[in-house]
């Protein structure tokens, strides 16, 4: 089992909306890197830490799991889609994602002020200088830490 965190603005799509929804597929990721991940490494009952980006103040709300691997994201094909790629055809498409199924939320939402002081998470990607990937591997240290702050 592999550990990730993934970012999503709660304006746009929340760890509430995923609870009422069950699950989702990831689609409109548009990085190489993230998407590879998505392809090439996340597999079904990866765990994942649902992080809010964009948020006041950004910060981890609660876990996640993968339910599904990797699929074409049909958004690249629809015209109407901000997503659309019009390099993309249905035998070679470009962009893929995952199905995620909700799992809890924490008990302690955990903001990214508590995140930097924590010396324990000082090597996560997410608190590293320029790491901006909505997509990201946590190693399992900081993930058991990071559920244990939260509460789960």
């Amino acid at each position: 089992m592999k550990y990730w965190l993934m970012k999503s603005e709660p304006d746009v799509f929340s760890l509430d909306q995923l609870k009422k929804d069950k699950t989702t597929w990831w689609t409109g990721v548009r990085n190489y890197q993230a998407r590879n991940f998505m392809m090439k490494d996340m597999q079904v009952g990866d765990e994942v830490l649902f992080y809010h980006s964009n948020a006041t103040p950004p910060g981890v709300a609660g876990i996640a799991r993968i339910s599904k691997v990797a699929e074409p994201d049909k958004e690249q094909f629809d015209k109407k889609s901000e997503y659309f790629d019009p390099k993309a055809t249905k035998e070679k498409p470009i962009w893929f994602c995952v199905q995620v199924e909700y799992v809890s939320h924490f008990k302690n939402y955990i903001s990214l002020p508590e995140l930097r002081d924590n010396t324990k998470l000082a090597d996560m990607l997410v608190l590293q200088k320029g790491s901006r990937l909505s997509i990201q591997p946590v190693e399992k240290k900081h993930f058991d830490i990071l559920t244990k702050l939260g509460g789960a």
